[in-house]
């Protein structure tokens, strides 16, 4: 009799668990496709590219400087002492060395540089996210971009839902970009929305 309950019992706490998870709502979206629509990210793109020109150029002069001192030295090497030429030769492997350590250091730089000017867009996005779902009751929104859901029920796609809610929130600073408005109109209210009418 005691276990006919105590199974009674597990089977109706399975069933309620059961029904509790099956009510949980579940929603998706494209990270990927959210983060190409946010106007913040025309600002990041083009002060990358800036940083990135900065670095080319500072790459080009250092070639060119090789260049000129290596055309020097061929000119001159007929002429030049053992001693002499071994210095410039030294030279020559030095500066190459500095240059190939520039452009791995200016690869890192740029890698870091690209991850701070994202990150204010990251922030911005999650809040949208985060405010739509509790907005809409979902307890678990999926980036579809990432590709790790192989499967899943139908559920909400909630990337127009909270590309609108980006646009009523005010833009994210990106550091060392155009920010005045970030090319955002503000949302009426400054970015609050008007009372519902009654």
């Amino acid at each position: 009799m005691k276990i006919t309950i105590k199974k009674t019992a597990l089977i109706i706490a399975l069933c309620g668990m059961v029904s509790l998870a099956s009510a949980q709502k579940i929603a998706h979206l494209s990270l990927d496709s959210l983060i190409s629509l946010m106007p913040e990210t025309k600002i990041a793109k083009e002060a990358a590219q800036n940083y990135l020109k900065g670095i080319d150029a500072e790459s080009i002069d250092m070639q060119n400087e090789l260049e000129r001192k290596y055309k020097d030295y061929l000119e001159k090497e007929a002429t030049m002492s053992d001693l002499l030429k071994k210095t410039k030769q030294d030279d020559l492997n030095q500066l190459q060395r500095r240059i190939e350590d520039f452009k791995q250091q200016a690869q890192m730089d740029y890698q870091r540089k690209t991850a701070e000017l994202t990150a204010p867009i990251m922030d911005k996005a999650k809040k949208g996210i985060e405010a739509v779902a509790k907005e809409g009751g979902y307890k678990y929104v999926l980036d579809t971009s990432a590709g790790s859901v192989l499967y899943s029920e139908p559920s909400d796609d909630v990337l127009m839902a909270v590309k609108k809610k980006l646009d009523s929130m005010p833009a994210a600073i990106i550091p060392g970009g155009n920010n005045p408005t970030g090319g955002v109109k503000p949302a009426p209210g400054g970015g609050k929305t008007a009372p519902k009418a009654k």
